[in-house]
């Protein structure tokens, strides 16, 4: 009983109480419960001049308060006419940082990923999401006002050749992502029971440069999300240019995403 009752206060620690933080295009400085485990099935892609798409698969893994680690592999269609394993990520975070108080807080976090990809050089956009081989490493800041939540990201991309003969990079081999992040807890209006369905709104700003090219993107994601008996979570998206001079494969791109976490492995 004691173990249940501590795993139902974890979960309601991360998938309710601040669920305006679970951004779908962006990860907050905030991390997942310590020994606990979840797992992603993401669907993204776009629709002209044809219907492509890209399926990852991830694991997520609070490995304590402060480190939390993913892992995720890539299957797309984006480089060839038909499906085919891509490459893999992982991504590590460290928050570093933690100010609490009642119905708010503050987190900052450092976090960093390295992809390997085997797909060709087509796009001026460095994406370690299949697209490309890479490095990233950037700081990322979250605060929490009751229902309200901000996050902002900065971070650093080194562009690495890519396992496939026509894998080198020929244009610029560096950039800088930057990230904006809002999120609203719309339903419920006051918690009865976990098994409430929670219900928020978000809105993203995703850029990215490469300096010393004149290439740069700021998109717009407006995103829905369903959180269900406190475990699981189903995500939508849309993002859409507000200014684009990048040749790239997440302009004006849905994202899907179904998500369940284990607690107190």
């Amino acid at each position: 009983m004691r173990t249940i009752l501590v795993a139902l206060c974890l979960t309601a620690r991360v998938c309710t109480a601040f669920g305006q933080e679970l951004y779908i295009n962006t990860e907050p400085a905030s991390n997942m419960a310590a020994r606990s485990l979840g797992i992603r099935i993401e669907n993204q892609g776009f629709f002209k001049p044809d219907f492509k798409n890209r399926t990852t698969l991830e694991a997520m893994f609070g490995a304590s308060g402060k480190l939390m680690l993913h892992g995720a592999a890539y299957v797309s269609d984006f480089y060839q006419s038909q499906q085919r394993f891509e490459g893999a990520s992982f991504y590590a975070k460290y928050r570093f940082l933690s100010v609490d108080d009642v119905q708010k807080h503050f987190r900052a976090a450092v976090f960093g990923k390295v992809a390997s990809s085997r797909n060709p050089y087509m796009m001026q956009e460095l994406a370690l999401e299949g697209d490309n081989s890479g490095v990233q490493s950037g700081l990322v800041f979250t605060q929490l006002l009751h229902k309200f939540a901000l996050s902002a990201s900065g971070s650093y991309l080194r562009g690495l050749n890519s396992a496939n003969d026509y894998g080198r990079i020929t244009g610029a081999k560096e950039a800088l992502a930057y990230t904006l992040s809002a999120g609203y807890l719309l339903f419920p209006k006051a918690y009865k029971s976990y098994d409430q369905v929670n219900v928020n709104l978000y809105a993203e700003l995703l850029g990215k440069s490469n300096p010393g090219y004149g290439q740069s993107y700021l998109d717009v994601a407006p995103g829905l999300q369903f959180i269900f008996n406190s475990v699981c979570r189903l995500d939508f998206s849309y993002r859409a240019p507000l200014y684009n001079n990048m040749l790239r494969n997440s302009a004006n791109m849905y994202l899907l995403r179904f998500e369940y976490n284990f607690f107190e492995l």
